[in-house]
């Protein structure tokens, strides 16, 4: 089987509680978000959400992973498929590691796996790695501006 890994960082000057408050929040993506349009669901391990992605210059794609780890404050993981098993699968992953006070480094990073991800790795490497970066870049801009946030919506 095919695999292939994406891996960002960036460094927020903001403590991993803002940052995990902005990355929480999935009712303001759309407001803020350039990759992750939206992003609905219970954020608790074993739930399914409803993700839209789309990087800049590239078409919408919905699908509805399951989360896998939920440390608040500290990691959200993910693992979502297209169509199948083994076809083209993905553990995105979220980690907050705080550096000093009042800074931490945010890691974005997904491990693809599957059939077509020999086929779409050129286009991950381009397309899905520039959405993770300007994700990066928008989140920190927005916790760094400690613009209020909603607290997470739990669905009942």
């Amino acid at each position: 089987m095919t695999t292939h890994q994406l891996r960002t960082e960036i460094e927020i000057n903001a403590s991993a509680q803002r940052v995990w408050a902005v990355l929480s929040d999935f009712a303001s993506y759309p407001q803020w978000n350039p990759f992750i349009r939206s992003a609905t669901g219970d954020l608790q391990a074993g739930a399914r959400l409803r993700i839209t992605v789309q990087p800049s210059g590239g078409k919408p794609m919905r699908f509805s992973p399951v989360v896998l780890t939920l440390q608040e404050g500290r990691e959200l993981r993910w693992r979502g498929r297209l169509l199948f098993p083994r076809v083209f699968d993905g553990e995105h992953r979220f980690v907050i590691e705080p550096l000093d006070e009042g800074k931490v480094r945010f890691e974005h990073s997904e491990d693809f796996s599957g059939l077509l991800v020999g086929l779409l790795r050129a286009s991950l490497d381009r397309d899905t790695r520039r959405g993770f970066e300007e994700m990066n870049q928008a989140l920190r801009a927005r916790a760094e501006a400690g613009e209020q946030v909603q607290e997470p919506q739990r669905e009942v």
